[in-house]
């Protein structure tokens, strides 16, 4: 049988575009690398189109916040919860600081519309800014002239906000260090920076997208299961594609590990881009320029997963250990140079009767030798010993599994673990996401797409890269 369209992996994103192209009237094939779907829920906000245009619940979508939406542990005190209600939220707070309980409705309201804002850059494909037709240049000042009619303040955050440290931000509204802290930890998500870097405001921001106001934390889904169960493309498993053929300029396809060749005149690749077009693709066929720019793609994994074992109820949804701004900063002190943070911070979640702790700043690449099992068992370890410290009533539990940046890599082939395929900092995001020039999900071969992360609008949008990417296929093949 012949294919219109192979894509490469089966991420969400991947799985996304494949379906939308499929619904475009193209045979598609799905080729996974891995032999079984991944168990861990999808993290991200789905785009409301994407599960609309694809009934996702209609086919058992399950999306979960928890409430409250994080318990932020404080060393030696009460933990503060934040809730999904914004009063209930503020009333945590107030024993804190009354001053803070009484700002944190007007703080959820002013991110809020910041974050409305990007959500609706993020339901297209990203700006042209080289284009001068008349439909593009007034897509541009629509955009303008909607953060416009939401008043002066809405402009002044839009202009002000992005650039800035999250801590910074945090410090003009807020005096509880650990209120702070816990708001400060999305800011610094997938990043190797500090909450006093600058841009991480619009990584807090970014994280914000699509939730409710005053939820500071992406929800949980069965997303990818879902999209792997939808009828209408053919997903092989064990399918690892090691080179996309090309031929005159042109995709012609893909060979895989077991030597197999299968043709195709479209190939989208869910693989980040470094890993896409500097492995799979004869460097040949591209610009030296464009070649360099690709191998400067931000992709420093800075993020491990600790899996715990545990016979109990565990007392809590999501909880996090980052009790101030200042501790993540020295936290990050040791990444910046190599090191796996001595007290990193830490988001720990219930997930299939077991807790699954995101640990932030422990870097792919280490100073003083690699990653091997002794390294493995000491953060293993020290994630465990500092969630028993702080998290009344847990205890020590048994390490199941760590998963360190190398390993991410390995089993997700993510270019250095990283699950954003590429950091959001404001020079990789938007327009220049992956690389400038190159932003609308095309590659210098014809015929070859992106479609992941490492596209716009970035991780944590789940589904949006796939969606965009496969609306301006699906629109350049119609011409």
């Amino acid at each position: 049988m012949s294919r219109d369209a192979v894509v490469i992996g089966a991420g969400v994103n991947a799985l996304v575009a494949a379906h939308y192209l499929a619904r475009g009237g193209r045979r598609v094939l799905v080729l996974e690398r891995g032999a079984e779907p991944d168990a861990s829920p999808d993290v991200g906000w789905i785009p409301p189109a994407v599960a609309r245009d694809l009934a996702l619940k209609r086919h058992g979508l399950r999306v979960g916040r928890p409430d409250p939406w994080i318990v932020a542990v404080i060393p030696g005190a009460r933990p503060l919860e934040l809730h999904a209600d914004i009063e209930r939220s503020a009333e945590s707070i107030r024993p804190l600081s009354p001053a803070d309980a009484a700002r944190w409705p007007e703080f959820c309201a002013r991110a809020h519309r910041l974050a409305r804002v990007f959500e609706r850059l993020y339901a297209a494909p990203p700006p042209d800014v080289d284009a001068r037709g008349l439909r593009a240049l007034l897509g541009l000042a629509g955009l303008g002239l909607r953060v416009r009619m939401r008043g002066r303040e809405a402009v002044i955050d839009l202009l002000r906000t992005p650039p800035m440290s999250v801590g910074q931000v945090l410090d003009e509204w807020f005096e509880t260090p650990a209120l702070k802290g816990v708001l400060a930890a999305p800011g610094v998500a997938h990043l190797c920076l500090g909450p006093r870097s600058g841009g991480t405001a619009f990584a807090f921001v970014h994280q914000h997208v699509g939730a409710p106001p005053g939820v500071f934390r992406p929800p949980v889904s069965n997303v990818g299961a879902v999209l792997a169960g939808l009828p209408g493309v053919e997903l092989r498993r064990n399918a690892e594609v090691v080179r996309i053929t090309v031929e005159d300029g042109r995709a012609a396809g893909v060979v895989l590990a077991n030597g197999e060749e299968i043709a195709a005149p479209l190939v989208v690749s869910g693989a980040d881009p470094r890993r896409t077009l500097l492995g799979l693709v004869d460097a040949a066929w591209l610009d030296p320029e464009f070649v360099r720019a690709v191998r400067h793609v931000k992709c420093r994994g800075v993020v491990a997963r600790v899996t715990l074992d545990t016979d109990r109820e565990p007392g809590f949804e999501a909880v996090a250990l980052a009790p101030s701004v200042d501790y993540l900063e020295r936290a990050y002190d040791d990444a910046k140079y190599g090191r796996v943070s001595a007290q990193p911070g830490i988001e720990a979640r219930r997930e299939n009767g077991r807790i699954v702790a995101h640990v932030q700043y422990a870097p792919h690449a280490l100073a003083d030798g690699a990653w091997d099992a002794a390294r493995r068992r000491a953060l293993g370890e020290l994630v465990a010993r500092m969630l028993a410290e702080h998290v009344p009533g847990l205890g020590l539990l048994p390490v199941r599994e760590v998963l360190a940046p190398p390993d991410l890599e390995a089993r997700y082939g993510a270019t250095e673990g990283h699950l954003y395929h590429g950091e959001m900092t404001l020079d990789q995001v938007l327009f220049m996401r992956p690389v400038a020039g190159w932003s609308r999900y095309r590659t210098p071969v014809a015929g070859l797409y992106l479609c992941g992360a490492g596209t716009h609008p970035g991780g944590g949008i789940v589904g949006g890269p796939g969606r965009n990417a496969a609306r301006v296929i699906l629109k350049e093949m119609r011409k």
